[in-house]
């Protein structure tokens, strides 16, 4: 048995404090509130994780550091992030946890070709570059053998605990109702979504796999891309005529968005 610590108890925290659980670890759920999963093995602390501090005291000993945060509004990323992140890197090469990250694609920016881990990090919208510069600096501590860093980058979430904050499980209710289902950009683009059970199994794998350390392994998953219009109808049941999904412009709206915890 050993200890693992879990910053953020959304979907992505919860399943991986289940799992680690499971097997038997020693779990540590940190969140401001003192929220989590109750489980057996879970013990939920309420801290501050953009203390180092305080975070260093909660992981010392930890065999992981689960990065399973996310900020609850886009609009603040660029004031919440830097702190965090940067906590959980010192924490990690404080304590010689290794920092497992539950991360996004943005960082990868505009793209014409299928993304995959060989791609670089060229994003230019801000919160792609956070995300790059968060991925750039974890890996520089590691490359310098300061800290041991792996970070799992996925698209779209769906599964338990998703809700009204994913794009599928916000539009499927509806379809599957016989509204109509609205998507963001070409509806007839292909598109990959990402169950978070699939996120957590893929954290837990890695974070054990010392092949995967220093990498940004890109997907938790490996199901094929099908364009939203095809998921409409498959959700639905049916075969609705053209017209029954209308395109937007792909543009991120306040609050939880595609591929974050």
């Amino acid at each position: 048995m050993s200890t693992q610590v879990i910053v953020g108890a959304g979907p992505v925290g919860r399943h991986t404090a289940r799992l680690l659980a499971e097997r038997g670890d020693d779990v540590v759920v940190v969140t401001r509130s003192g929220r989590g999963p109750e489980l057996p093995g879970v013990r939920r602390v309420a801290a501050d994780a953009a203390d180092p501090a305080r975070l260093t005291e909660l992981a010392t000993g930890a065999a992981a550091l689960y990065n399973c945060a996310n900020p609850p509004h886009y609009g603040t990323w660029e004031t919440v992030w830097p702190a965090l992140a940067g906590s959980l890197l010192t924490t990690a090469e404080r304590t010689g946890a290794t920092l497992v990250t539950a991360s996004s694609l943005y960082a990868y920016g505009p793209v014409d070709v299928p993304m995959t881990e060989e791609l670089p990090d060229v994003a230019t919208e801000k919160n792609g570059r956070i995300r790059a510069q968060m991925w750039a600096e974890a890996k520089a501590a590691h490359d310098a053998g300061r800290a041991t860093v792996v970070e799992v980058r996925a698209s779209d979430y769906v599964g338990a605990g998703v809700g009204a904050n994913g794009h599928l499980t916000r539009d499927v209710p509806g379809a599957l109702r016989g509204r109509r289902a609205w998507v963001v950009g070409d509806p007839d683009l292909p598109h990959s979504w990402t169950d978070v059970a699939d996120v957590a199994r893929t954290l837990v794998a890695v974070a054990d796999r010392p092949d995967t350390w220093g990498r940004g392994v890109d997907r938790a998953d490996e199901r094929p891309a099908h364009p939203p219009r095809g998921a409409g109808r498959r959700a639905r049941r049916g075969r609705p005529p053209d017209g029954e999904h209308e395109q937007h412009p792909a543009r991120r709206a306040p609050g939880r968005g595609p591929g974050q915890r």
